[in-house]
């Protein structure tokens, strides 16, 4: 079972604590000794700086006179040095009584520069510095040493420090970070609870922003928005449900209606015709309501079939121009048209493109009074194929006109039950819209007419 976050935060806070304080020690153990074995040696050196200031002074003087002042400064450095002098074949001239007892031999004294090396001298031990010394015409072979004991000691007293303070120091932290993981993690506890009180039923509940502007904040503000478009689409199918499940309603209850009243009792023949012609247009209605709503679940499910290639516009404005002409003809309306010259290509869909101008055709042809005008345009222009169809119909209102695109939207109006729409046509028609990556708009003044101006990318050759 894996841990809880803040408990794996603690222990990647106790890891990285345990290496960086293990490095530190490591770190600071070799400085040290470093810093001993350069603080041993100047101070070797300064020893045989010493012994050689006497042998110049004395050596002219004769080999008593170098012999007593050796044993003079011996006796100084009774207890903090050792000192040995011998001629150039290797006669002692003055040794400390600890020279004579090594653990291991020392290496003979033949160079001029000043060499070191360590070793026990009796019991203790010694970092000896040696060196060849001319003066006054003679050649001496001199070695100097100084006890390394109270530096070993200090390093020993170091790293007994280390091991005790670091382990309690390295817990000390650990608790500490995981109090802070606790008071870091305390507004994802809150988002955690908050969310979880967040159903379908109360989707208006929001997230609480931390003030400061860090992580968390952008997750909060993130997680908002998030359940702001999941608010949103919940309202629109639920919307859609009801809308749907209402406009059903009304023509499955005339289906029954009818049939129930044509069986209750014999009718004659021309009633019977009657009863099923209703039953049949309402039937036919009814398709209609429900292709449209298939043709809009699929949209948001994102399942739409369409096929996309080149082609022509023109064509297929002509054609949809003769079938609204064909139902214009019935209400005395006149269509007119007029086309850009030459072709205008797009990438599209041929079906849905004749879809979607056959649903505002049908649209304008259905809001127009008898003898009115409908006109239909198309340019091409800044890689844009334009169309517009214009109508002297009823209008929308302009409280209503930002709302014509939205599904089983009727204007009071203009989009009345008692025209027949459902309200479902304008919303596909923006749907295919966006599809070909193109816009749509509607321009309208109550009692004026409307304006639906179609906007679609023209096809680029490569």
């Amino acid at each position: 079972m894996k841990l809880p976050l803040r408990a794996r935060i603690t222990a990647w806070y106790f890891a990285v604590l345990v290496v960086a304080f293990a490095s530190f020690a490591w770190i600071s153990d070799l400085g040290f000794q470093h810093s001993i074995e350069a603080t041993v040696n100047d101070a070797s050196r300064a020893n045989l700086e010493s012994i050689q200031s006497v042998l110049e002074r004395t050596a002219p003087e004769g080999a008593a006179r170098v012999k007593n002042e050796l044993e003079e400064l011996g006796g100084l450095w009774a207890d903090a040095a050792l000192l040995e002098v011998t001629d150039a074949d290797g006669k002692i001239i003055f040794q400390s009584q600890l020279f004579a007892k090594p653990y291991k031999p020392i290496p003979p004294v033949e160079k001029k520069d000043v060499t070191f090396f360590t070793t026990n001298l009796d019991i203790v031990q010694y970092r000896v510095a040696m060196r060849v010394v001319e003066a006054g015409g003679q050649t001496f072979r001199v070695r100097a040493a100084i006890p390394t004991e109270p530096f070993d000691q200090a390093l020993d007293r170091f790293r007994l420090i280390l091991e005790e303070t670091l382990p309690i120091l390295v817990i000390l932290a650990s608790l500490a970070g995981y109090w802070l993981s606790g008071r870091a993690l305390a507004p994802v506890n809150e988002i955690i609870k908050t969310a979880r009180n967040i159903g379908v039923q109360n989707l208006s509940g929001r997230l609480a922003v931390p003030p400061a502007n860090d992580e968390l904040r952008r997750l909060s503000e993130t997680l908002n928005e998030m359940l702001g478009r999941i608010e949103a689409s919940v309202k629109r199918i639920t919307q859609f449900t009801a809308d749907a499940s209402h406009d059903l309603r009304t023509p499955v209850a005339l289906i029954r209606t009818s049939a129930e009243l044509a069986l209750r009792r014999p009718r004659m023949d021309e009633e019977y015709r009657e009863t099923l012609s209703r039953i049949l247009t309402t039937a036919e209605e009814t398709t209609h309501l429900i292709e449209n709503l298939l043709t809009l679940a699929r949209a948001d499910a994102g399942a739409a079939d369409l096929q996309f290639r080149d082609i022509d516009l023109v064509p297929h404005l002509e054609k949809i121009s003769e079938e609204a002409g064909i139902l214009a003809a019935g209400k005395g309306i006149q269509v007119t048209m007029e086309l850009a010259p030459g072709p205008v290509r797009i990438s599209g869909d041929p079906a849905a493109i004749e879809r979607l101008l056959l649903i505002v055709l049908e649209n304008a042809v259905k809001y127009t009074p008898a003898g009115g005008n409908i006109r239909m345009n198309l340019s091409n222009g800044s890689g844009t194929a334009r169309i517009e169809i214009r109508d002297s119909g009823i209008g929308i209102s302009e409280k209503d006109l930002p709302h014509i695109f939205e599904r089983f939207f009727r204007a009071d109006q203009a989009r009345s039950r008692e025209s027949g729409g459902s309200g479902l046509g304008l919303a596909i028609a923006h749907w295919i819209v966006d599809l070909h990556g193109g816009s749509i708009e509607a321009h309208s003044t109550l009692g004026s007419g409307s304006v639906f101006r179609i906007a679609l990318p023209v096809a680029t050759h490569s």
